[in-house]
């Protein structure tokens, strides 16, 4: 990876954090204040649906701190080593975490008439969407720890030949 693909995927990753930042700083009590003008009907959904958008942001930033991890591993070139995993697998786990607060959200909105039974099945397919992220990183695992094996393995007959030589 060139040092103009690490900057930029840096500036990015940094941009997208702040922007999470701004989210749960600003945005988030901007939300509580306006939702305290709910029908009493729907009241209840007020502490729930706040605490789904703060996961679901924190599961993101968790996902963007392990992501700068790996590319900071990749600027190292250490990358195809066993401390990859540990940011690989917490990916997954947000991941995961995401897909589970995404379907929450839609388990909270499906009973009654606050929105339309279409917009509790997109959100439904958006938790799939990142459930399958999840497994598509889940692949990429596989394919690190091959890569980590065939590394390996390269320095052990390197080792080898030069005991020969």
């Amino acid at each position: 990876m060139g040092k103009l693909t690490v900057h930029a995927l840096r500036i990015v990753l940094a941009l997208l954090f702040a922007g999470s930042v701004f989210v749960q700083a600003v945005m988030v009590p901007l939300l509580a204040s306006d939702m305290e003008d709910l029908r009493p009907e729907y009241a209840y959904l007020r502490f729930p649906f706040l605490l789904i958008i703060v996961l679901g942001v924190l599961a993101g930033q968790v996902i963007l701190v392990c992501v700068w991890r790996l590319v900071t591993m990749v600027r190292r070139g250490t990358v195809f080593s066993h401390a990859a995993f540990r940011y690989v697998d917490i990916v997954i786990g947000s991941l995961v975490a995401a897909a589970l607060v995404v379907f929450s959200l839609a388990v909270l909105l499906a009973p009654g008439e606050p929105v339309p039974p279409g917009i509790v099945l997109l959100i439904c397919g958006a938790a799939l969407a990142v459930l399958g992220g999840a497994l598509v990183v889940l692949v990429m695992r596989m394919l690190l720890a091959q890569a980590v094996a065939r590394d390996a393995e390269a320095a052990q007959m390197q080792a080898e030949l030069d005991e020969v030589i």
